[in-house]
């Protein structure tokens, strides 16, 4: 009795020593991608590629890379499925990520250095080379348990998302090449969830990058000039902050979503003549500029803030005029996110599967890729399975935890293996 129950301890022992092993080089493939430098405006996507293309190879994926514009590598991998007649499954996630203060780190934002804690530090931890690589894991896992799918599956990693994705996603989805993959249903990135259940993005704001100009009369500093090219500029960003306000208002009295307000801020402001010291001090200006990110939700009339904006915010009486830098004015696509659309019962069964649970669907307060395959007619939901965990996409010490990310990892196996292992043909692009 005792040789057989030292047995099963030794078993048992063995058992989590191997699930130990794993994590470790599950968690340091991560770091390893969270240490190629894809940092804009100068990534090395072809590192990049070439990391993940070996990670492919480890996994017999099929692979092909594209050059949709010269210097941005396109990774297209294909699990193959059983049946090619129905509409594939696709999960995207970019390879860029935004630029970073280094000084206002706890740790280096390259060096994907992980705490005593496990949190794992990186540019890149939630936005979202964790989701790229969740794919690729969770397809390992897939194949040591002997699934094979039935939808074939398609990974895309493309570049360019953070400076507005026009050389990547956007290139991809009007290629000739996306129009033959035969896709029914697109995964792509969506954002940490600081409470227990997973948030879900089924459509997002347009975002209007502009730039408000005012011009006035220049001359001596020392003299009151009415109508000065700073007094107008001013009276303008006074208007749009109160209008600023009255959006924070309503997210702050609550039961209304960040991405279902008009966000409103000020980018960068420009005016005065430089010298070698500064500026110059007595020379009033003859053109001031404010530059403003708005973020325009499906349910507002984006006509009557367009109407405000040329009248209110920067009227031709005052000598002003604004310059739109990014402006996405088509009919916003939403993703049914209810039970009617068999891709939202799949996934939120499949997360439940998983232990999670997903919390009431949002609008995503910012832009992602997934616009342009919603564009294309294709259903396109934002997920990244990060819970427990605040947000920090863009900000200093963006950090994701060990436990988190692998965890994720099993919530994809789940929702992979629910979406290729469904069956029914009459379900792609009408769901949209």
């Amino acid at each position: 009795m005792s040789r057989l129950l030292l047995a099963q301890v030794v078993l048992a022992l063995c058992i989590l020593s191997a699930a130990a092993d794993d994590g470790e080089a599950i968690v340091s493939r991560f770091q390893e991608y969270l240490r190629i430098d894809t940092v804009q405006p100068k990534p090395d996507y072809y590192k990049a590629v070439d990391f993940l293309n070996s990670q492919a190879k480890s996994l017999s994926l099929e692979s092909q890379t594209n050059e949709f514009v010269k210097g941005k590598p396109h990774l297209l991998l294909k699990w193959v499925g059983s049946d090619p007649t129905l509409p594939a499954i696709l999960l995207n996630s970019h390879t860029d990520v935004v630029p970073f203060e280094e000084s206002k780190w706890t740790h280096h934002p390259l060096h994907a250095h992980m705490d005593n804690q496990g949190d794992i530090y990186a540019r890149g931890s939630q936005d979202m080379k964790c989701v790229g690589m969740q794919y690729l894991e969770a397809i390992r896992k897939l194949q040591a348990s002997g699934f094979h799918p039935v939808r074939s599956v398609y990974l895309s990693f493309v570049p360019d998302e953070e400076i507005g994705g026009h050389d990547g996603a956007e290139k991809f989805v009007e290629s000739h090449l996306f129009k033959s993959l035969n896709v029914g249903i697109v995964l792509d990135e969506g954002l940490p969830s600081p409470s227990k259940s997973y948030r879900v993005f089924y459509g997002e704001r347009s975002p209007w990058w502009l730039v408000i100009k005012a011009k006035g009369p220049p001359g001596h500093g020392a003299k009151l000039y009415d109508n000065s090219a700073i007094e107008n500029l001013l009276k303008s960003i006074e208007s749009i902050r109160l209008f600023r306000a009255s959006q924070f208002d309503l997210l702050k009295a609550g039961g209304t979503a960040e991405g279902d307000v008009v966000s409103v801020n000020m980018a960068f402001l420009k005016a005065g003549t430089p010298s070698p010291t500064g500026f110059v001090m007595n020379l009033q200006p003859s053109e001031a500029e404010a530059g403003f990110d708005i973020r325009i939700p499906p349910s507002v009339d984006s006509e009557a803030l367009e109407r405000r904006l040329v009248e209110e915010w920067a009227p031709a009486a005052r000598n002003m005029s604004v310059e739109f830098k990014q402006k996405h004015s088509e009919e916003p696509l939403l993703t049914a996110a209810d039970d009617s659309n068999p891709w939202w019962r799949l996934l939120k069964n499949a997360v439940k599967e998983a232990g999670g649970k997903t919390s009431k669907p949002e609008i995503f307060p910012a832009s992602t890729d997934a616009r342009y395959f919603r564009m294309a007619g294709v259903p396109a939901f934002g997920f990244s399975p990060i819970s427990n965990t605040p947000s920090l996409l863009h900000d200093h010490n963006e950090y994701l935890s060990r436990a988190e990310y692998l965890k994720g990892i099993d919530v994809y196996v789940s929702i992979i293996k629910a979406y290729a292992s469904y069956e029914i043909k009459s379900d792609s692009r009408d769901e949209l």
